[in-house]
């Protein structure tokens, strides 16, 4: 998940932007918000201490809402390729807005709480969502957007034992399971899942209440605070996608990768097969295979190759570009995201990056590049 900045228009502030500027936070425009790019201590210290400690990032510019009713669960798989009915109370899972054509509108995750479903989408993405699902299926159940709700995350190896000492009870939460607990009688509704390929949580906390929160657990000696930066730089070491980079209207879930998504019943022959916008497109890609996929590349120099960097065969054919690449902190390469001709596909596939002019050899390879380490029980 993520988003690109909305040109032009005046930013908004997170209610962690005034604790920004009192830790020394470099600010940038993300998503029409002012958010912290990297604090004093800089991105590679904040991604390694990611992987080792636990870090926090404000991702409060992200949209929160609930949907709620007898009918919400199937009106809202009704707009995605993913079993929303089946999903158990208290779970979470993945899921794609798709447009007529199968390409993603935007991705989020959801949870069922027994009462409504959770959602958070994509801050870029929050306004045109919030529309589609008005219009779509505005009239089968109650959409309540939650704007006076943060968004904090907690992410890292030492993320539990932090959270534990103010809130002891998210010990008993599991990867993309989430539930309700309270913090000196604020509340919290608290997942545990993430975008740095760590254990980790995301907290939902009153606006009003953030900023406190989030001074409680930086007072934790496991936890710093973490900008954009190095979450770019931990989700693509995980191999996920970053939309509005990765992932477009153009784009299938099944050319992006993402058929793990795509439950049995959505598929052909399942009780509740297709029925969704793009379905024609997306069922025959995941029988008979998409033209291009998204793939994992590693550079054979010490060359760090950005996005939209044109991409050849050897023999200088232009297959496409990279969508997201940069110098992976922990896996020590140059690593990147493509899309490419499914014939170019395979694992070990040698292709060539263009960087001011000069083939920079690249190597298909899967992904993750760095291990992931969610929590499973």
């Amino acid at each position: 998940m993520s988003d690109a900045s909305s040109a032009n228009a005046p930013l908004q502030t997170t209610p962690l932007h005034a604790l920004h500027l009192e830790l020394g936070a470099r600010m940038v425009p993300f998503a029409g918000y002012s958010m912290p790019v990297q604090y004093p201590s800089g991105l590679m210290a904040e991604h390694v201490h990611t992987r080792t400690q636990a870090g926090l990032f404000d991702v409060s510019h992200m949209g929160q809402l609930t949907l709620s009713g007898p009918q919400a669960a199937l009106a809202f798989e009704s707009l995605m390729p993913v079993d929303v009915v089946g999903l158990a109370p208290g779970r979470q899972r993945y899921g794609l807005l798709l447009n007529e054509e199968g390409g993603i509108l935007d991705d989020l995750m959801f949870v069922n709480r027994g009462d409504d479903l959770f959602v958070v989408v994509n801050g870029a993405c929050k306004v045109a969502d919030l529309a589609h699902l008005q219009q779509r299926m505005g009239t089968q159940c109650t959409i309540t957007p939650l704007p006076d709700q943060a968004l904090l995350a907690l992410q890292g190896p030492m993320a539990v034992t932090a959270l534990a000492r103010l809130v002891p009870g998210v010990t008993s939460l599991v990867f993309m399971t989430g539930d309700s607990f309270n913090w000196e009688g604020v509340p919290l509704f608290i997942t545990r899942s993430g975008y740095t390929g760590e254990d980790g949580f995301e907290i939902s906390i009153a606006a009003t209440q953030a900023d406190g929160f989030a001074r409680a657990l930086l007072a934790q000696p496991e936890v710093l605070p973490v900008g954009l930066g190095a979450r770019n730089s931990l989700r693509l070491e995980a191999g996920l996608c970053l939309y509005g980079q990765d992932l477009d209207t153009t784009t299938s879930p099944v050319e992006a990768g993402l058929t793990w998504a795509i439950q049995k019943s959505r598929r052909s022959g399942g009780e509740r097969a297709g029925g969704f916008p793009g379905a024609e497109r997306v069922l025959r890609e995941l029988t008979q295979g998409p033209t291009r996929c998204r793939v994992g590349l590693v550079a054979q120099e010490r060359v760090p190759v950005r996005e939209h960097t044109p991409l050849h065969t050897p023999d200088g054919t232009s297959v496409g570009e990279v969508c997201s690449g940069l110098l992976g902190p922990t896996c020590n390469q140059p690593i990147a995201m493509a899309y490419v001709p499914r014939e170019l596909s395979a694992a070990g596939t040698v292709l060539h990056a263009l960087v001011r002019g000069k083939p920079v050899p690249m190597v298909v390879q899967a992904m993750p590049f760095v291990p992931t380490r969610y929590y499973r029980g």
